[in-house]
């Protein structure tokens, strides 16, 4: 018998702990986002194929859809645990940003409801002086908006604070310019 043998058979084995196999990637991927496939099942068939003809054709929304797609997504979303939303855009600062809100609306004195229109889903209007612009305006006239893309789909983001719904967005200045770096991709994409 070789000195290897020896050695090995001097070895104890060692029992190990039985692992479950882990879940399949494909049984939760994705599951935190409002896909088409998700917006699909909360939608009515009327504003889903109005959303899709959006997508395809640029032929702008109902504000009764836009507000039918918001409600979806906010129920959705506080099924899932999420209490706030976001606006989450890129902007210039090589970062994420957002503007974050409450689904929770004063109903009356003492009273809330959950609340959420197709208006805060499709335009946001967070304080833009802290980021760059370019030289293409004045700090005084630092004024940005938010504005809903679609071709991105929501997702929910969970922290050790809580679950928050975050809508991809582009940033825009008053007058149209990108302030952050998606716009431009997007604007590309259409020439």
């Amino acid at each position: 018998m070789s000195i290897r043998q020896k050695l090995l058979f001097k070895i104890k084995s060692v029992e190990l702990d039985k692992i479950s196999a882990p879940k399949k990637v494909s049984s939760y991927f994705g599951e935190n986002t409002f896909s088409i496939e998700t917006m699909q099942k909360h939608l009515s068939k009327e504003t889903f194929e109005a959303f899709k003809t959006w997508m395809a054709e640029g032929k702008t929304i109902s504000m009764e859809q836009a507000n039918e797609i918001a409600n979806a997504m906010k129920e959705w979303a506080i099924a899932k645990g999420a209490t706030y939303y976001t606006h989450w855009f890129q902007p210039m600062t090589g970062l994420t940003a957002e503007k974050h809100d409450s689904f929770i609306s004063i109903a009356a004195p003492g009273k809330v409801i959950e609340k959420f229109s197709g208006n805060k889903l499709i335009q946001g209007e967070p304080d833009a002086s802290s980021f760059p612009s370019g030289g293409i305006r004045a700090t005084f006239e630092a004024r940005g908006y938010t504005a809903w893309d679609p071709s991105s789909p929501a997702f929910i983001i969970e922290s050790t604070l809580g679950k928050t719904l975050c809508i991809p967005t582009i940033f825009i200045s008053y007058h149209g310019e990108a302030l952050d770096k998606k716009l431009p991709l997007l604007r590309s994409d259409k020439h």
